[in-house]
C-alpha cells in the first residue's frame, strides 16, 4: 500500500541527477531539515512528461525553499539530459530497477507498451523526518496535479 499522509516515507537510493553527473544518492541525503517534494512520473523525453515538468517549473516549484526531485525510469544520461534542454531547476533519480517505486507501492504496466512497468503519478510532500505531510496520485498520465495543495502543503512545512 503506498504511503499515506503521516505515515514515514521510505528511504531509497538511486542515481541522483542534477543536469551535470550523476552519482548514487539517498532521499535522505536529498532531503532538507524542511523536508521536499517527490515527483514520481514515467519517462522524460516524451510529451507528458515535458508538459508537467515544464508546469512545474512555470508554477515556480524550484523556487520552493524545500528541493523538488523526480523519480523516474529512464537512464542517468537521459535525465540529465533531459534536465540541460528543458533548463530545467529540479534534480531526478534514475529509478532503472524501479526499486523507489516498488518501495512507494507505485508500479504500475503501462497500457499498450507489454511488459514495461514505472511508476505511476505521484507527488509526495515529506518533512525533514520523510513524514508525509501531502500526497496526490492518479491512475492516468492526463490529469493535472492540483498545484494549489501542493503548493499549500510546502508552504506548512
Amino acid at each position: 500500500m503506498p504511503p499515506t499522509e503521516g505515515d514515514v516515507a521510505p528511504d531509497f537510493e538511486a542515481l541522483y541527477c542534477d543536469g551535470d553527473a550523476f552519482r548514487a544518492r539517498r532521499l535522505s541525503e536529498t532531503l532538507d531539515e524542511r523536508g521536499g517534494v517527490v515527483v514520481f512520473f514515467g519517462f522524460v523525453f516524451n510529451a507528458i512528461g515535458e508538459n508537467w515538468w515544464k508546469r512545474y517549473a512555470r508554477a515556480g516549484w524550484g523556487e520552493f525553499d524545500v528541493p523538488v526531485v523526480g523519480v523516474g525510469r529512464d537512464g542517468p544520461y537521459s535525465m540529465n539530459e533531459f534536465i540541460r534542454q528543458k533548463d530545467l531547476p529540479f534534480a531526478f533519480f534514475a529509478d532503472l530497477e524501479c526499486d523507489a517505486a516498488r518501495a512507494y507501492d507505485l508500479l504500475v504496466e503501462r497500457e499498450g507498451m507489454a511488459g514495461v512497468h514505472t511508476p505511476k503519478r505521484a507527488v509526495y510532500v515529506l518533512d525533514g523526518d520523510r513524514e508525509v505531510k501531502h500526497v496526490w496520485s492518479s491512475d492516468d498520465w492526463i490529469h493535472p496535479v492540483p498545484r494549489e495543495e501542493i503548493e499549500a502543503a510546502v508552504a506548512d512545512l
